[in-house]
């Protein structure tokens, strides 16, 4: 599943991202409610991870302009506030299920699955399990992702990559966005491990094929597009 973490607290952040992507998930990572909400009502989840404390807006705040947009996604808000009258107020804004901070990695995975199994039509059918790009597809249920009729032999991170760059395809990603994104680490200049990883994925993503999809921006990043 495609999911959107909204979460301020960086080292919790990067568990769940960790987490998550090794459990087979897609995830994106927001760290205030300002960049969260602008991501949860303008992208396709089949699941958000909603903190309550967040700087900018809060989580109620978040989850009050996702559902006044119309958007059906299931929201999971996680919190270190217990209280009753807090989960109760979660849940009347529009909130799924709640789980109270710290908890333990296994019951996130269910509540997950069960979010996903009994999320609402309009939901599933708003998000996309596959993504693509001129020939280029991928397949983010069965991480598959094919050229034309060639299957492309991606590793784990290879496919987390490729489908960062498709989701985000037309914007120029910094190697720090990727570090972050796809390792979980922060960008070190001495670290050449996302100019690696690129140049693999290009030999299987481009070198085969005589249309270029995967283009380098001189001091500025990598893009995925259709150059014609």
């Amino acid at each position: 599943m495609r999911l959107l973490v909204i979460e301020d607290e960086a080292k919790l952040a990067q568990y769940l991202h960790k987490g998550l992507s090794e459990s087979g998930h897609v995830v994106d990572v927001a760290r205030d409610g300002i960049d969260g909400r602008r991501l949860a009502v303008g992208g396709e989840y089949d699941i958000i991870l909603l903190d309550l404390m967040l700087p900018g807006i809060d989580g109620f705040g978040v989850l009050k302009a996702l559902r006044s947009e119309g958007r059906r996604t299931p929201v999971l808000m996680l919190t270190a506030r217990d209280k009753i009258e807090d989960r109760v107020a979660g849940l009347e804004q529009g909130a799924d299920d709640y789980l109270v901070k710290p908890f333990a990695f296994s019951e996130l995975l269910a509540r997950i699955t069960a979010l996903g199994r009994r999320g609402t039509a309009s939901a599933s059918a708003a998000a996309p399990t596959q993504l693509a790009l001129a020939d280029l597809s991928l397949d983010l249920i069965g991480r598959k992702a094919t050229r034309g009729a060639q299957r492309l032999d991606l590793t784990a991170k290879e496919f987390n990559l490729l489908a960062l760059l498709l989701r985000r395809r037309g914007q120029i990603l910094s190697r720090t966005t990727l570090a972050e994104q796809v390792w979980d680490m922060n960008f070190d200049s001495d670290t050449n491990v996302v100019e690696v990883a690129v140049r693999r994925l290009r030999s299987k993503l481009d070198d085969p094929f005589e249309r270029k999809l995967l283009h380098t921006v001189r001091g500025m990043g990598y893009v995925l597009e259709d150059r014609g």
